[in-house]
């Protein structure tokens, strides 16, 4: 794995469990609780406006861009 890839994946095993935005390469914004991470994805759970929770997985390589939305 690239280095910078390493770096994504432990930047986002510290943060298991928080909520994050995640910016990828290709403009799709996700807003979202941390619940699963690999060396190859991340899985977002989000909740949407009528409550429901959804996942969604993305590819770390496809990542620009993480900020933590809570204090923790």
């Amino acid at each position: 794995m690239p280095s910078g890839l390493q770096h994504v994946e432990n930047l986002l095993i510290r943060y298991r469990g928080r909520t994050i935005d995640v910016k990828t390469l290709s403009g799709g914004m996700y807003e979202g609780l941390i619940a699963d991470v690999t060396n190859d994805y991340v899985t977002l759970k989000i909740k949407g406006a009528s409550g429901e929770v959804d996942s969604v997985t993305i590819l770390l390589h496809s990542i620009e861009s993480i900020m933590v939305r809570d204090a923790g």
